[in-house]
């Protein structure tokens, strides 16, 4: 099992911020993106799950539970990129088994845009 240690993750607002400022926007049903490439050589994923969106805490829990998981599964085969999930309501409706597969599909648009050879790509300034 992958792990999900603290260089893998986006703790720093100065980090949240560049990727809100210079990241492409990807959406899938119920869940968006912002990406941005680094220099790290490796994935770091963040999350800004709202509370103006899921009002109850385990019901953010719940999504970040699965994002992590998701993106633990996923982080050998993505680009070198910093990644923030965020979700709207209707993500309450859906069960895990079809969050994970709206998970995967993100996962795979992102490997798409990033990984097709070309470098970088509109959106993906680096400082």
């Amino acid at each position: 099992m992958a792990s999900f240690p603290r260089n893998v993750r986006l703790t720093r607002p100065e980090q949240f911020q560049r990727v809100f400022q210079h990241g492409k926007r990807l959406h899938v049903n119920g869940l968006g993106a912002r990406v941005v490439l680094n220099q790290d050589g490796f994935p770091r994923l963040g999350m800004a799950i709202a509370k103006k969106t899921l009002r109850r805490a385990h019901e953010r829990n719940r999504i970040r539970r699965l994002v992590r998981e998701s993106f633990r599964q996923h982080q050998g085969s993505l680009p070198s990129v910093d990644i923030v999930v965020m979700c709207r309501a209707e993500v309450l409706t859906m069960s895990n088994t079809e969050l994970f597969q709206q998970l995967e599909g993100l996962w795979l648009r992102l490997h798409k845009l990033y990984s097709a050879g070309s470098g970088q790509t509109a959106g993906s300034a680096l400082p």
